[in-house]
This record gives C-alpha cells, structure tokens and sequence, in this order.
C-alpha cells in the first residue's frame, strides 16, 4: 500500500500517521510518500515498519522501492495504460494541476520549504493533457495549483504552441485556451492580482465556469500584514464589486483563518463585517494551528485553542446566513448542471457555482435515466444553507 500524506497543519500530519498505522495494520507492507514524507524522521518514529519512505514528487522513488519488494510483472496487457493516465477521481472531471510550489513567504504557510518556488508547465504541455482528458469524455476541469495567478511567472511568460499556435504561459491565456475545450473549466487557489480581472469577462462570456476560488485568508490590514499576504482587503473588496458588476453570476468562494497569533477582537470583527459586505458564496474558515517550522509560531500573542475555535465557529455560523441568502435567490431560476451520480430519489449533481467535495450539490428530485457527467437544465424549487432542491427543466 502507498499512503500519499499532508504535513502541512498539526491535523494533517496527525491524520497521515493514523492513516500509515491502518494500513500497516491491514496490510503490513507500506510505502509513505507525499509531503509529510519530506520529514522522515517523523515517520520512521512513529511507524518503524515502513518500507520506504519518500517526500513529494518522488515517482520514481516510489515506484523502485515497490519494484524492490513486488517485482514488476512483464505481462504487457497489465502494463497498459490509457492515454489519460490513471485518474482518482469519477471520469467525468479531472484536476489539472498547472504548476507546482509558490514564491510566496506566508509566515503560516511551510508550503516553499516543503516544495520549493514556483515551476509552470509550459502552456502547450498543460493543453495536451487537458485535451487527451477531453477526449477521454473528462466533462470538467478544475485547475489548480498553489498560486493559479502567478502561473508562467518564473518563465517569464514564455511563449509555446499547442495545435501550431502561439500562447503565452500565464493565466489569461490558459483560461481563454481551456474555454475552447467545450467543457467547464473551473479555477482554484487564484490570488487577486489586477491581472485577474481579465479572466472575469471569459466567465460573463461563458467561456470558463463563473467561479473563482480566491484564498483572502484574514480582512485586518495589520493581520494580513503580519501573514505577509500580497493584499489588502480594501483593494478585495473593490475588486469582488468590479467581478460582480462584469459578471453578476460569478460564484466567489474564499478561505479565512481565525485566531492568528496577536488578532484582537476587534480585528476578528473586522474580518466579520468584510464577509457581512463582501457577500461571498463560499465560505471556509481554519481555526489557526501551528505548523512546525511557519515563522507564524515567533509571533507574539499566541491565542488559546479555544479562542480561535470559537472565533471560527461564530465565522461559520455568520456565512452559514449568509449562504443561506445567496442561495434563496437562485429558487425558481432555471441552471445547467452536471450530474455526479444517480440516487434513488433522482440524482446528484453540481452547479456552476459547485466544485467537488468542498461546496454544496444540486439534488434533482423525480429524474430518471441520468448518469455521471450529464449536463441537464433544472429549475431550483428549494435551497438551504449550502445546497440546492431542483427538478429537470
């Protein structure tokens, strides 16, 4: 067994050395990999009984210490591979990661140290794989990465083709190549450079998803600061009413920390009244943890565990009325949206305004004969504070 695992957050690495101990105990033979793989040490103490031990990106590690205890097999029907790789996730939707590491130095953050500086793929590399993962009947793509904005940065934006044509590695063009695709594209961990207001208009057209994943982290000036963010909410909230007022149907999604080292009351009622105004459509919020090794751990006023879990708490349940509103507006409104499985009661899917696993679902009731990766148009009857009720159109 491989156990791929997260050392980024105490809860993480935790949950990585849970997870090496049940397989251990399932299967005795473990190979550990993935980031919490960069501090060894740490797995070797707590599970000596490891085969191997590797940090991230190590396939070819990985790959000969299993060769070094299950000699591969020649037969050459085992050795095929389909041409869009071996996927995670259901067929109809795929993560296309475009780059790898961030240059920048977020005193929380250990992501640099974990996996370097920012390195892009070259633009016609990314489209060659997002077009072979079309044509494997891929409906929707969701591009990530650690910093989406900044993407072609370290190589200056080079030029490279793709079906004989010029494109510039960055993240305009990309988005405008991907809309051709003819499935939906879907855009996470973008940082709100002005750059990225070019892209809205690709969303009013429908070229790409109205939707953007933006990482805001705090709305305190003073705390931004001192997590080095490269902006400031004054300049967030601008920009989200220049997004909504080119695109009105643009989902904003964003991610927030509570209870960073020396955040008063008074700032964390500052981040309150942001969400109050900003009206995102999602919303998820981290309780600060100390990270081994994050310059965040020198700063002074650390907060009690239970000071920032209540603090996340009264985020949460804040944006919960939130969401609750924006997704009221959509009753009656007629939406396209994929389907992720049929259910007995008809079937699950998402919207445009739905990624995967982190927002909410569109249940369509009464449907009949839809399968993963069906686009259809329903009519919503029904919301709460995170899904959708609707009936095909």
């Amino acid at each position: 067994m491989v156990i791929n695992t997260c050392g980024f957050i105490e809860s993480a690495v935790d949950e990585s050395l849970e997870a090496i101990g049940e397989a251990i105990a399932e299967n005795g033979r473990v190979i550990v990999t993935g980031c919490l793989g960069a501090k060894g040490d740490v797995v070797r103490k707590a599970h000596p009984d490891v085969l191997a031990v590797t940090g991230p990106h190590a396939l070819e590690e990985v790959m000969a210490a299993v060769h070094e205890h299950l000699p591969k097999p020649s037969d050459p029907f085992v050795d095929l591979v389909p041409p869009q790789g071996i996927k995670l996730t259901p067929r109809h939707y795929a993560y296309l990661k475009i780059s790898e590491g961030c240059n920048h130095r977020c005193t929380f953050c250990i992501i640099p140290s974990l996996r370097g500086d920012l390195v892009s793929r070259p633009i016609g590399e990314v489209m060659r794989e997002a077009e072979t993962l079309v044509k494997a009947g891929v409906k929707e793509l969701l591009v990530i990465s650690q910093d989406t904005s900044a993407y072609g940065v370290d190589l200056k934006h080079r030029t490279d083709f793709w079906g004989g044509r010029p494109l510039r590695t960055r993240m305009g063009d990309l988005a405008a190549a991907l809309g051709e695709l003819g499935v939906w594209v879907r855009l996470h961990y973008v940082y709100p450079y002005p750059h990225v207001d070019g892209v809205i208009p690709l969303m009013a057209e429908g070229k790409i998803l109205p939707y953007i994943d933006v990482p805001f982290q705090h709305a305190s000036r003073r705390i931004l600061k001192l997590m080095k963010r490269p902006a400031s909410a004054e300049d967030n909230l601008a920009r989200i009413q220049a997004w909504r007022k080119v695109c009105p149907d643009i989902t904003i999604r964003s991610t927030f920390i509570a209870g960073f080292p020396g955040e008063t009351e008074s700032e964390f009622r500052e981040l309150l009244d942001f969400l109050e105004e900003a009206q995102l459509d999602r919303v998820g919020c981290f309780a600060y943890s100390p990270v081994e090794g994050a310059r965040a751990n020198e700063l002074a006023g650390a907060l009690a565990s239970e000071v920032r879990e209540e603090r996340r708490g009264r985020l949460m349940l804040l944006q919960e009325r939130i969401s609750a509103r924006r997704l009221e507006r959509k009753v009656g409104k007629v939406l396209e949206v994929l389907v992720d499985e049929p259910t007995p009661e008809g079937a699950r899917a998402r919207s445009a305004g739905d990624a995967p696993e982190i927002d909410g679902v569109v249940h369509i009731e009464g449907a009949r004969g839809l399968a993963a990766g069906d686009r259809v148009r329903v009519k919503v009857v029904k919301s709460d504070s995170h899904d959708l009720w609707a009936r095909v159109s």
